[in-house]
């Protein structure tokens, strides 16, 4: 599912336990930057890391290496 984008999306949306309707908010230009950021934070903490990692998901190299660390740290 993660190779996929819309269910890489509806997979980040249900580790992030957020509703899926929330999809439908991507569409809609500068409100998706938001709403992925929010996502990200919900991510961050669901994998008991700080909520502000979601917001590295602006930086451009971070945003590279944020997903890496979600992924493979504990």
């Amino acid at each position: 599912m993660a190779w996929i984008p819309i269910l890489n999306i509806i997979l980040m949306l249900a580790i992030a336990k957020k509703p899926i309707w929330w999809i439908i908010l991507f569409i809609v230009p500068l409100v998706n930057i938001v709403i992925m950021v929010l996502i990200w934070m919900a991510v961050a903490e669901a994998r008991n890391k700080p909520s502000w990692w979601g917001v590295l998901m602006l930086v451009p190299v971070a945003n590279l290496i944020v997903p890496a660390l979600l992924a493979w740290t504990d």
